[in-house]
């Protein structure tokens, strides 16, 4: 076997044991799952998980890490200014449009993860995340002393806002494509609630 099939290989396995995680943690919280539950569902011998994981919480670990880096991946080279000049013209960001694709892609695993029988760690991590790769950059390019509100409750409010938006699409079966989930999240970020919901003219 060549080292890029044995990588392939690797990878299906460890999918499969995510996938695995995820159906069980839907159906029992990830208190109640045990690594023989995830090797009977799966169809491996204990051997197999052990070759790749300590033990069931280093599996959550490593699975909600490889989530985050993809998202890092996504969002290393944006320019947040650049993304709301884009978006404030009614025409969604790519690579904003592209996060959503990829939670979309990670759906089943996202849902779950950041639902009541997930692990709220991950909504902390992902939280940090927004602040530090995109709201924080923002706050540099921008003059703080010109800000309504100092910076930190800003990039608070808008990061636990962007991560309640994200939970209500996964959770409600994504009816909105990410182009729309986009725009929407785009204008309730710029505009406001109160533009939004017709409160304000």
């Amino acid at each position: 076997m060549t080292e890029r099939a044995a990588e392939k290989r690797v990878n299906r396995t460890k999918r499969l044991i995510r996938d695995t995680l995820t159906e069980l943690i839907e159906e029992k919280g990830f208190e109640g799952v045990t690594v023989r539950d995830l090797t009977e569902r799966a169809k491996i011998n204990r051997g197999t998980f052990y070759l790749h994981y300590r033990d069931k919480y280093d599996l959550l670990e490593q699975s909600e890490d490889e989530v985050i880096k993809g998202i890092v991946q996504l969002v290393h080279e944006i320019s947040p200014i650049e993304a709301v000049a884009y978006t404030s013209q009614n025409e969604p960001f790519p690579i904003i449009q592209k996060l959503f694709e990829y939670f979309q892609e990670n759906a089943n695993f996202m849902k779950v993860i950041l639902g009541p029988k997930g692990d709220p760690a991950f909504q902390v991590k992902l939280r940090e995340l927004i602040t530090e790769t995109f709201l924080n950059k923002m706050a540099k390019e921008i003059n703080s002393e010109e800000m309504m509100v100092p910076v930190e409750f800003l990039t608070t409010y808008v990061s636990a806002a962007h991560v309640g938006v994200i939970q209500h699409w996964l959770e409600t079966g994504m009816e909105k494509s990410p182009r729309e989930m986009t725009l929407i999240l785009a204008k309730m970020t710029l505009l406001g609630p109160g533009h939004v919901a017709g409160l304000k003219k």
